[in-house]
């Protein structure tokens, strides 16, 4: 087997916002990184404002070691996002602050799981602004009733809300709601690559690069200081050596060779399936006092579209129209009288890609469901799922995939008040959306694992969480995790800032550990 002679500082595995935030500070302060990534640069360019280009069509979505569905989802078998930059390249921007009652630990949330945040929001807020500004979001202050305080202002203005969103927070404020521009990594100042409000964001890549996304403003820049990328690479195995990684195994996805890396320090973020996949393929949730819980604990948020059918076409303008946000109802609401606590957020929601739902339906009636879909557009709900034990990502040992990897089995399932949270969110939405012009109503109930974390998470107690408030394995010296699978609870909404800010708080805390 083929050894790379160079020992790094680090090796981090991902190329998400935790690889890539955690890399930023690390290059930055001197430090020898090798960077691995299971998939490859995506191409930019008039394709990608194809109908084939959403992310599901496209080679970036890695069906050659694909997870087994055991409940949940919507397919017996699913790929991953695979490509640098990680999701951050086909995901729509949206980069919330988690709320600073998110950290609290709610009983209505965490139930008997045991799920506790060692953190708080002001642990994470200067990392918040931080992240804000490398990934320049665009949003509005002093609308959102429970957006937490902040110590900057947003890097960047929303661009002018399209007619449809314009009617949609008239909707909403009709209601008495406090409708605001959604915080978006979207670039709207001049230059080459302003954003032309083109229909094609979300689970596309963007063709002229105007998402802020990590492929576009930071990785290469990091390339540039010295870290050394590795892509179509995957790590199928971290060789541990008296409580240390001593290396890792790799293999070239297209020769299937494989050789190993070697560093002073591991960081594993390859997503919150990704990882507990690695790591539990490597044995050391057996070295872990919490290692009952890697894999486990898997969350996903809960996810309903509701569409408003409205006369003609919903989008006259056709531009992006993926631009409100309504928090209003996130930590409960008076007309809201069932399930009690926390229940989420309302997104607006473009008219759906016509190639995607083509693809989704097969045959000449996929043909016409894409062509019948202008009448639409809605809003998002999304609901905070409860942390189970029950809901797990595991390996099958006696079962190797390609790239000698262990098959990897999901299993999910919500609880009672997951639904009813999001049922009653729905209620809410199509008061909304008819108050904007709708005339009927579909809701559309999402069973992909977007937004998927929890399954390595963070803790006090080391007998229930793998990964100390610093991310550190538990167990290991040398190893940390940073992407979404260190979260203890979900919030409800988007993850993506969050685990940029905590990557560049344990950027931070390595430095400070790292007396060489």
């Amino acid at each position: 087997m083929r050894h790379i002679e160079k020992i790094y500082d680090y090796i981090i595995i991902g190329s998400g916002f935790g690889g890539s935030m955690t890399a930023k500070k690390l290059v930055e302060a001197g430090k020898s990184v090798l960077m691995i990534e299971r998939g490859e640069w995506v191409e930019r360019g008039p394709h990608n404002w194809g109908l084939k280009a959403s992310i599901d069509l496209t080679p970036h979505y890695d069906k050659s070691l694909p997870y087994e569905v055991v409940k949940g989802g919507n397919k017996a078998q699913m790929g991953v996002y695979s490509c640098v930059g990680g999701p951050s390249v086909f995901y729509g921007g949206v980069s919330f602050r988690f709320r600073e009652g998110d950290f609290s630990n709610p009983s209505e949330i965490v139930g008997s799981s045991g799920a506790e945040w060692p953190i708080s929001y002001n642990d994470l807020e200067p990392y918040y602004t931080e992240a804000e500004s490398i990934l320049g979001i665009a949003g509005e202050s002093g609308v959102d009733p429970t957006e937490p305080h902040r110590s900057a202002n947003f890097p960047q203005a929303p661009a002018p809300l399209a007619d449809i969103s314009k009617k949609l927070k008239a909707g909403a404020e009709s209601q008495g709601l406090k409708p605001f521009s959604l915080p978006m990594a979207i670039n709207h100042t001049k230059g080459d690559r302003t954003c032309q409000l083109c229909t094609t964001c979300d689970t596309f890549a963007c063709a002229i690069s105007a998402k802020n996304d990590l492929a576009t403003v930071l990785i290469p820049q990091l390339q540039k200081l010295g870290m050394d990328l590795m892509d179509n690479t995957i790590a199928t195995q971290l060789v541990e050596l008296n409580g240390s990684i001593d290396h890792v195994i790799l293999c070239n996805k297209t020769t299937e060779e494989t050789f190993t890396a070697k560093a002073k320090h591991f960081i594993v973020a390859a997503g919150a399936l990704g990882s507990p996949h690695l790591l539990l393929a490597s044995g050391l949730d057996k070295l872990n006092p919490g290692g009952k819980v890697v894999g486990r604990y898997l969350m996903r948020h809960v996810n309903s579209i509701i569409f408003g059918i409205y006369p003609g076409a919903a989008d006259k303008q056709g531009r992006f129209h993926k631009e409100i946000a309504i928090l209003d109802y996130y930590f409960g609401h008076k007309d809201i009288s069932s399930p009690k606590g926390k229940l989420g957020s309302l997104q607006q929601i473009s008219t759906p890609p016509a190639g995607l739902v083509e693809n989704e339906v097969p045959g000449p009636l996929g043909k016409l469901a894409g062509k019948l879909v202008k009448p639409l557009t809605g809003l998002l709900a999304i609901a905070e799922d409860q942390p189970q034990y029950d809901n797990y990502i595991t390996i099958d040992p006696t079962k190797e995939g390609k790239y000698g990897l262990p098959v990897a089995e999901v299993s999910h399932e919500y609880t009672e008040r997951d639904t009813q949270a999001v049922n009653a969110l729905a209620k809410q939405a199509k008061k909304i959306l008819k108050k904007a012009g709708a005339i009927l109503y579909y809701t559309h109930h999402i069973r992909t694992f977007s937004h998927s974390a929890g399954t390595v998470r963070m803790g006090v107690n080391p007998e229930t969480s793998a990964l100390d408030k610093d991310c550190n394995f538990r167990g290991v010296t040398n190893l940390s995790v940073v992407d979404a699978s260190f979260m203890p609870t979900s919030a409800a909404v988007n993850p993506s800032l969050t685990i940029s800010a905590n990557a560049l708080r344990v950027g931070d805390y390595l430095l400070s550990q790292d007396l060489s």
